[in-house]
């Protein structure tokens, strides 16, 4: 008898623990959307952010682009040895580069590096106090750390990602051609007849979601920072590990949802 007490007592303590932390979840989004629309709107604090999440992440955007691409080009070519046809290891590159793993990758590679920099930054400012000063101040803290932060990351995000799809795309036509012997006019052959715009469109919707989703979590986590230094670690943690994973749970739904509808 205790023991079913003491599993149906956990059980109700999950519960109420699951419940919490989605309401605030709920309410964090909703300052959020409360503060984006309202003056002053900072836009030097946007841009600043856009340059940290966009302009800073592009080395390790196009060292990883280039050699996914690379890879991908060789996997896929080796895979259709089997069938001879070497004139679609340029069209599959493409596509999956553009639909899947442009957006995707981008966003783990900003989940791990921008995501987990808002956590500890915000998360910084609260154990010290900074947060607390700018509300005596008169100044909402989502507004002025938040907003520009989950903003500069749905606008950075599709742009890093249109640089991965090229860059990637790029790295699969020099091995595709150089190392691997293909010949340019068959390696480009078949790229308009699967190849869409709707692709393209697809994968920057994708990105647009995946900025905005890895934005919020870091500032969410930022905000949740309790018990000083430790807390800041621990919430960068959290930052990372749910940006990611939820990229990868959305990548799923957007996929069934944008095949219906482009």
């Amino acid at each position: 008898m205790r023991l079913i007490k003491r599993l149906i007592e956990k059980l109700g303590f999950y519960v109420i623990d699951v419940i919490e932390n989605l309401g605030q979840v709920i309410t964090f989004m909703y300052r959020f959307f409360y503060w984006c629309h309202r003056p002053p709107y900072r836009l030097h604090l946007m841009f600043e952010q856009i340059y940290f999440v966009g302009n800073k992440s592009l080395f390790i955007i196009i060292l990883s682009a280039s050699f996914t691409g690379m890879v991908f080009a060789y996997q896929t070519y080796f895979g259709f040895q089997l069938i001879s046809v070497d004139s679609l290891v340029g069209p599959i590159v493409s596509i999956s580069l553009a639909k899947e793993l442009a957006p995707v990758l981008t966003g783990l590679i900003v989940a791990g590096r921008a995501g987990a920099a808002m956590a500890a930054q915000i998360g910084s400012m609260k154990v010290t106090e900074q947060i607390d000063a700018l509300e005596v101040m008169g100044i909402s803290s989502y507004q002025y750390l938040a907003v520009p932060r989950i903003i500069a990351g749905t606008v950075a995000l599709p742009m890093l990602s249109v640089v991965f799809n090229l860059v990637g795309n790029i790295g699969s036509w020099f091995i595709g051609t150089k190392a691997l012997m293909i010949d340019e006019v068959m390696y480009f052959s078949k790229l308009s007849e699967f190849m869409f715009v709707e692709d393209l469109v697809q994968g920057i919707i994708k990105a647009v979601f995946f900025g905005f989703i890895i934005s919020a979590v870091g500032c969410y986590f930022g905000f949740k920072v309790e018990k000083g230094a430790e807390g800041v670690g621990k919430g960068t943690n959290l930052a990372v590990v749910w940006g990611m994973i939820l990229v990868l749970i959305l990548d799923y739904f957007l996929t069934s949802f944008l095949i219906k509808i482009l």
